[in-house]
């Protein structure tokens, strides 16, 4: 995931107004202005963080699939608000990916934007503020016999990431 600062709190959101002004950094490790880190919580011994086996967690829990094979990274970016995360998905049977694209098109609640041809693809400038989900940049996943790939954003403060990516893809297995 590409998680926005207000995820941190004001704190976070105070930092990247610094970094924006030329201030010294009081939250974060380092300069979160301009940058991108790649810490969000404490780190566990086997060097994951704590947000990424919650997420590890969560996906389990919400799909009560304990063998679900997932891991996640979570990157603290320099966006005040939305979280983004880039989803990989392997179906059991073969699929189109133009069916995927008409799954995300007739979903309530979900916005299609992919268009790569004219640059259009969910941003969290373009969620910021609004309930949807913003979905595109889908593609066949050639890492996996049946993969598909996507990514997916929104306003981190109207909808949680964890549960957004989870939803989208309870969706897709569903419909599939």
């Amino acid at each position: 995931t590409y998680q926005a600062v207000a995820g941190s709190g004001v704190n976070g959101i105070d930092d990247l107004k610094l970094g924006d002004w030329g201030g010294k950094n009081k939250f974060y490790p380092y300069q979160i202005s301009h940058n991108a880190i790649p810490h969000i919580d404490d780190f566990t011994e086997d060097g994951y963080s704590k947000e990424e086996l919650k997420m590890v967690n969560e996906s389990r829990k919400i799909l009560s699939d304990d063998s679900l094979r997932i891991t996640a990274t979570a990157v603290r970016i320099p966006v005040f608000e939305s979280h983004m995360v880039n989803i990989v998905v392997e179906t059991e049977e073969p699929f189109e990916v133009e069916e995927i694209f008409n799954i995300f098109k007739n979903s309530e609640g979900i916005v299609l934007q992919d268009d790569v041809k004219n640059n259009i693809y969910p941003m969290p400038i373009t969620a910021t503020g609004k309930d949807e989900v913003f979905v595109g940049r889908i593609r066949r996943d050639h890492s996996v016999e049946n993969g598909i790939n996507f990514m997916c954003v929104s306003d981190n403060t109207r909808k949680g990431a964890a549960l957004n990516a989870i939803q989208i893809l309870e969706y897709v297995i569903e419909h599939k």
